[in-house]
């Protein structure tokens, strides 16, 4: 299994960036039944979670991006997004993308999200 991120890049604070996690040799079932997520690890801070999508379909969001943020999936893409809007200066981070399948965790490559002022 190998989860791919991409879509990071740089935007001015108010703007708004996609992020996609597409997880390749992930057979559907097991992919529908992972826990997704988000992280970021922002320059000298340790690495947070920022969005949480359960395999019931609950979300949990960090504090600091709630209304901002979106996770989704799509089963059949076997894809997991990250919506981010309103963009600010301290979102400015690699973000990670996981899937968390019982005792095994997978994490993407990471993609560079800057956010300028």
């Amino acid at each position: 299994v190998q989860l791919q991120a991409s879509g990071g890049g740089l935007v001015q604070a108010g703007g708004s960036l996609k992020l996609s996690c597409k997880a390749s040799g992930m057979i559907l079932s097991t992919f529908w039944s992972t826990r997704k997520a988000w992280y970021r690890q922002a320059p000298g801070k340790q690495r947070e979670s920022v969005a949480e999508l359960t395999s019931g379909d609950s979300t949990n969001y960090h504090d600091s991006v709630k209304g901002r943020f979106t996770i989704s999936r799509d089963n059949s893409k076997r894809t997991v997004y990250l919506q981010m809007n309103s963009l600010e200066p301290d979102d400015t981070a690699v973000y990670y993308c996981n899937l968390k399948a019982g005792s095994r965790d997978y994490w993407g490559q990471g993609t560079l999200v800057t956010v300028s002022s």
